[in-house]
């Protein structure tokens, strides 16, 4: 009776070591699928630490965190290398494809405008959308015109029949931004001379 009973527990031993190693290979199998680049790899996590050369992207469905091992980081996300782990860092703003650093972002989703390492729905005042890009630069504010010149050809004031005189303004503040969208500071237009010069030529200096 003790022999049987022996031989039942075996049996039944025999199974359960079956059946978990039945679930550690599916296990180990969808451990690699999902630790594909890993050096340290969880079950339930995923990637903790990659090869030097890739980025750790971690992110999170509900309460659980996963990782993974990329060559690149995704769109919203920029790559810090670091002396252990380099790592995928999210840009702050949702609004954000791309950045620079958490804080600056080098381009916008669709329906925004970029400025400054920001990203808006419409371009701030005294900006402009630069033409085929969603970028904002910057306009300036030009000074009144200045009285047009005298009228000149070839350094001449009289002596044609037709010649040109200028006008010019300037940019509003100390310094206009690099890069910004002016209009006209300077104009010309056609004028008539005098075609005799009393007392014989006279040039402008």
């Amino acid at each position: 009776m003790l022999w049987i009973i022996f031989m039942l527990l075996l049996f039944i031993s025999s199974v359960e070591m079956l059946t978990q190693n039945r679930w550690k290979k599916q296990a180990s199998a969808g451990l690699l699928e999902n630790c594909t680049g890993c050096v340290l790899c969880s079950e339930d996590n995923g990637c903790i630490t990659c090869h030097h050369r890739l980025f750790l992207l971690i992110w999170r469905d509900g309460i659980r965190q996963y990782g993974m091992c990329v060559h690149t980081c995704p769109p919203g996300y920029f790559g810090v290398r670091g002396l252990e782990v380099n790592r995928c860092t999210k840009c702050r703003s949702p609004s954000c494809e791309s950045c620079f650093s958490r804080d600056f972002c080098m381009k916008c989703k669709d329906k925004f405008y970029l400025h400054k390492g920001q990203c808006f729905r419409q371009c701030p005042a005294s900006t402009t959308v630069q033409p085929g890009t969603r970028e904002c630069q910057e306009t300036c504010e030009p000074g009144p015109w200045s009285e047009w010149s005298a009228c000149t050809h070839e350094g001449r004031t009289c002596g044609c029949k037709w010649g040109l005189e200028t006008r010019v303004r300037e940019v509003a503040g100390a310094a206009k931004e690099e890069g910004a969208v002016c209009p006209a500071l300077l104009e010309t237009r056609r004028c008539r001379m005098r075609k005799h010069c009393p007392g014989g030529e006279r040039h402008i200096a």
